[in-house]
């Protein structure tokens, strides 16, 4: 059986369904198999550290490698336009991954809107050993620069952020951080590579929670990193094998199965949200409306410029604190009171009591009337009449 060439310069639709994930040659199964195995057999004592045949890979032991993770990895290399994919447990896996190419002493710079649970990991497992970070407005380069000093190392960037919704310019941060010798790692997981590719604006690297998006469907956990520098791929690869932070290979299945719909699906979430915002704006219970894709965002043009689509993510402020809030988010039907985001299902929360909470008193304080919204793929005439009604 002769098997097809990985496409090479296709379309995202194209390398979303087919970039390593080829027939299965021994069967023809169009659909890569799951490979649940912990261990493989060997030709020869030291084959597997000395390189297959053909340039196949020989896999010894399913925490340094199994083929399902591989075909995960490949696909999604491809699609940040990157050298190297790494898959993870889940995205915290793959943060705390990152973090450990640095030392005792190192400086990060981090976006002052991020994820509860990203700040969580910084302040309560980074900072004890030695790490310090500063939290600056990722919207202003300036307030960026101010922040590097002789110890900085990396810059952590969440565009859009979360929950906030604000951008980075990644591509002039990129090239502000490379003149001081120090890598941006850019968390994608609102946008998606398909909306945008931050290793194709001049970030170093690319984590992803593949449970959001990716995955698309809320039924499995998962985390991603790419980049293009082999010596990068090498240390976290090590670190991974090390560490063991790895997902088992029905976990990667089922991301590959997600991601073959990914970019229907995000034209989809957008087209949705964008409604959701505008009718948002114009609601009288609704103070306030963030979202990349309307004229009011003050980031909009920076949004049309980095960003194929603005995504499906929309928070808003609501009239009357809270309680307000409060009431809003437990009587919608449609959508669905629950932590995570970027399945094809809306959700609907109060970030501040819930996703990120980790960061009350920090001086990153979301507003207690803040509401998230992930905007999934139903009928938005009934999405927009579910808010409505619990609007009031």
């Amino acid at each position: 059986m002769t098997a097809k060439t990985d496409p090479a310069h296709d379309h995202f639709e194209t390398l979303a369904i087919h970039a390593g994930q080829e027939p299965d040659p021994t069967t023809g199964s169009v659909i890569p198999p799951i490979y649940q195995t912990s261990t493989y057999a060997q030709e020869a004592v030291g084959a597997a550290s000395s390189g297959g045949k053909n340039g196949r890979p020989v896999y010894e032991y399913s925490r340094t490698g199994n083929p399902t993770r591989a075909a995960l990895e490949t696909c999604l290399a491809r699609l940040e336009a990157g050298q190297f994919g790494l898959a993870f447990a889940s995205g915290m896996a793959a943060t705390d991954t990152i973090m450990r190419l640095l030392r005792p002493g190192d400086h990060v710079i981090v976006g002052n809107d991020v994820y509860g649970g990203t700040y969580r990991l910084f302040e309560k497992v980074g900072a004890p050993f030695g790490l310090t970070f500063d939290y600056v407005d990722s919207s202003d380069i300036s307030q960026i620069e101010a922040k590097v000093g002789a110890q900085t190392r990396m810059v952590w960037l969440e565009t859009p952020t979360n929950p906030l919704l604000r951008l980075a310019d990644i591509a002039r941060i990129s090239e502000l951080a490379r003149g001081y010798g120090v890598r941006v790692v850019v968390d994608n997981t609102f946008a998606t590579p398909f909306a945008q590719q931050p290793l194709s604006l001049g970030a170093d690297l690319v984590v992803h929670s593949t449970t959001k998006y990716l995955g698309g469907h809320s039924d499995v956990i998962g985390g991603a990193i790419l980049g293009k520098d082999p010596g990068l791929r090498e240390e976290l690869a090590f670190l991974q094998n090390a560490v063991g932070a790895v997902p088992g290979p029905f976990d990667c299945w089922l991301t590959l199965r997600g991601i073959k719909t990914l970019a229907v699906r995000m034209q989809a979430h957008s087209a949705n949200a964008l409604a959701l915002a505008e009718f948002l704006e114009r609601h009288p219970a609704v103070e306030s409306v963030i979202y990349p894709g309307l004229p009011s965002h003050p980031q909009h043009a920076l949004a049309r410029q980095q960003m194929r689509c603005f995504g499906g993510m929309v928070t808003f402020t609501a009239r009357g604190g809270e309680a307000a809030a409060r009431s809003i988010v437990e009587a919608t039907r449609v959508f669905t009171l629950a932590e995570s985001l970027g399945g094809v299902e809306s959700l609907i929360e109060l970030p501040a009591q819930m996703t990120h909470a980790s960061t009350s008193g920090s001086g990153m304080d979301v507003p207690a009337n803040l509401i998230r919204l992930s905007v999934g793929i139903e009928h938005v005439d009934d999405l927009r009449e579910d808010l409505a009604r619990a609007l009031g």
